[in-house]
């Protein structure tokens, strides 16, 4: 997640349970960059969140194959990456007539008549299971979000009154579940989204439940509803999605203030229109069905009146692939690489399904990192071991490393920096070495672009690779205990 800062600001947001990290990032307070980093954490457990470094400047456009940054986003919509152009196929050419046709009794706009008598099939439609994913800035001065469009609508029933399409929502492979603002989704359609009930903790088995997902920029708060979502071809039906600022529900819990940091139940302060946690677990907290925590799930008797909640899974903020009737093993994120300098905008893909289609086979030679069901594994940087986690929340690259020079919160060498980090997979012997660069993040925001593929800041004792190593990749995410490919989840490949 990420707060909502202008263009300069860090953001990195990280989903802990334990030891387990999502990150989502963005945002920033003013373009002087004054305010510190913000990392943004998904829903993470109450007392074992780990530190979170300041998050990366929030702005869209992909950055280059270099560098991941992420941002938390309230209910943002993303734009969607254009589907690769379907080859031309060569037209048959008819035999002419012997006697030529009879030219039309209407001349077309005084164009020759048309041959009608051309067979060639219609181009191939576009597959189903991707959707165009965008990096710009269009809410708000942020950079490296990438956005995508989702119809939400009331279960069941698809007609115009009973879904709205939210575009720029925060593409987020750190976190899991659909959040989306309820000033995007709109009050009346809001109203149609049924209650989650349900807590195990509620004697009454009716009381309405509600949630304090905490990230590193902030916490987003609102009920829990039900919905049909729908992302290109592919729909979740009925699954339990988060309405950020519901109005039904204004003031979140003490709790959740005290843990959560700042607001961000609006797309100012988000950078988005709501979130798309498309994270390797199908349900956001699953230690929450063990367990009553704070500044989590609650159970609200009243508007002003939430407890803390145990919440079965099936009634947990789900993660829309696992949801879907096919390809629902996993995700790839395609962006291209970046010049240096960055780019004003930038249009990707985001294809449902490891191993389903043609559109999303594994690569002949990927390189697999085998992660936990949060997405950590380690990354060995100059003679350092840390915690990590690959992320698209994220809007840059964050690390610890006291030899960079810092300005507003972002690293700023002097000239740019050419790095590398060694990933080392959870099992096995598997591991790649990374190269990276990192830039003059305050030079590069002079530009006022929206994607940059080498912006970091600084981060205590952990590796973000946010969406920065995103650009010039095609990187998957393959669910828990789902077979994608030849591996089983959860990994990330690239």
């Amino acid at each position: 997640m990420k707060r909502g800062f202008p263009h300069l600001t860090v953001l990195a947001a990280m989903l802990a349970a334990s030891v387990a990290l999502s990150a989502c990032g963005g945002g920033g307070d003013d373009d002087k960059g004054s305010s510190p980093p913000v990392a943004n954490v998904s829903p993470a457990a109450p007392t074992t969140t780990p530190a979170v470094p300041g998050s990366a400047a929030a702005a869209a456009a992909p950055a280059s194959a270099a560098s991941a940054a992420s941002a938390p986003v309230p209910a943002s919509g993303s734009t969607q990456p254009a589907t690769p152009a379907q080859p031309p196929t060569t037209p048959v050419i008819p035999t002419p007539p012997t006697t030529p046709p009879t030219p039309p009794t209407t001349p077309d706009n005084g164009q020759p008549p048309k041959d009608n008598t051309n067979d060639t099939p219609p181009p191939s439609p576009v597959a189903i299971n991707s959707v165009p994913i965008v990096v710009d800035n269009a809410i708000g001065s942020v950079v490296n979000m990438p956005y995508v469009s989702v119809t939400l609508c009331a279960p069941g029933t698809h007609g115009a009154a009973q879904c709205a399409t939210v575009d720029h929502m925060l593409l987020d492979t750190g976190s899991s579940g659909v959040r989306v603002t309820q000033a995007a989704l709109g009050a009346a359609l809001a109203a149609q989204l049924p209650a989650q009930t349900g807590a195990s903790n509620d004697t009454t088995g009716h009381a309405p439940i509600a949630q304090c997902a905490i990230f590193a920029s902030g916490y987003t708060w609102g009920s829990i509803r039900r919905a049909d979502v729908m992302i290109g071809g592919e729909t979740a039906s009925g699954i339990p999605v988060q309405l950020i600022g519901d109005s039904a529900y204004p003031s979140a819990p003490s709790d959740c203030l005290a843990r959560g940091g700042a607001s961000m139940n609006t797309a100012a302060t988000l950078g988005a229109n709501g979130i798309v946690g498309i994270g390797h677990l199908a349900r956001d907290f699953p230690q929450a069905a063990q367990t009553a925590l704070a500044a989590t799930y609650y159970y609200c008797a009243t508007p002003s009146s939430c407890m803390p909640a145990r919440v079965p899974l099936d009634r947990q903020t789900a993660n829309p692939v696992a949801a879907f009737a096919t390809d629902n093993n996993g995700t790839i994120v395609r962006l291209p690489a970046l010049p240096p300098t960055g780019q004003a905008s930038v249009t990707g893909e985001l294809v449902f399904g490891i191993g389903t289609r043609d559109n999303n086979a594994l690569p002949a030679t990927p390189t697999f990192v085998a992660v936990t069901d949060r997405g950590a594994f380690t990354t060995t940087y100059k003679g350092r071991t840390m915690t990590s986690v690959v992320d698209s929340g994220s809007n840059g690259l964050f690390f610890p490393d006291a030899t960079l020079p810092v300005q507003r919160g972002w690293f700023a060498p002097a000239i740019t920096q050419s790095l590398s980090g060694t990933m080392l997979s959870n099992t096995g012997n598997a591991q790649s070495t990374v190269p990276f660069s990192i830039a003059n993040a305050p030079n590069l925001f002079d530009n006022a672009l929206a994607a940059y593929d080498a912006l970091g800041a600084p981060a205590s004792g952990m590796f973000i690779w946010g969406l920065p190593f995103f650009f010039g990749r095609s990187m998957y995410t393959a669910l828990s205990g789902m077979q994608a490919g030849t591996q089983t989840g959860p990994y990330v490949a690239f």
